[in-house]
């Protein structure tokens, strides 16, 4: 067993903010540490490796969600890992469809980037003239978004 260590020990060694170890203690994806008799938060090595675990999700870019079914096959692993492979999956999709929107927003900004040769003053600027021309797509676009994120 290790010695027990403060929220700014445990901070300091998985690099992570107090603010950070808090915000995932009130989401559930820590679980709150025991305190001690002078009622400080005692953490030990389970944290440590808990919190890295987190945080390498989170640096995947995965969700609080994903992260929660991630963990509690991590916790039961006598589980099947179906449920890893399927969140796993699943944010992979979400990734190729990022870097989809992505590779069309570079297109757009291209085009802008494209329509003025950066000489001339502000009134004749291809680049403010285009975006002025695309921004009622634009906002539909958006509305588009909006309900389809709604949606599903």
């Amino acid at each position: 067993m290790t010695l027990p260590m403060t929220i700014q020990a445990l901070s300091v060694a998985t690099r992570s903010s107090v603010d950070t170890i808090r915000y995932y203690e009130r989401v559930g994806l820590l679980p709150a540490p025991p305190r001690g008799l002078n009622n400080y938060r005692q953490y030990d090595a389970r944290f440590v490796g808990r919190l890295q675990f987190i945080l390498a999700c989170r640096d995947l870019d995965m969700s609080i969600e994903e992260i929660t079914t991630l963990l509690q096959v991590r916790d039961q692993p006598s589980t099947s890992c179906e449920a890893v492979t399927h969140v796993i999956a699943e944010h992979l999709g979400h990734v190729r469809e990022r870097l989809k929107t992505l590779k069309q927003l570079q297109r757009e900004l291209q085009q802008l980037q494209d329509a003025c040769a950066g000489q001339g003053d502000g009134a004749e600027c291809g680049t403010l003239q285009a975006i002025e021309q695309r921004a009622p797509a634009l906002a539909l676009r958006r509305t588009r978004a909006s309900e389809k994120s709604h949606l599903g």
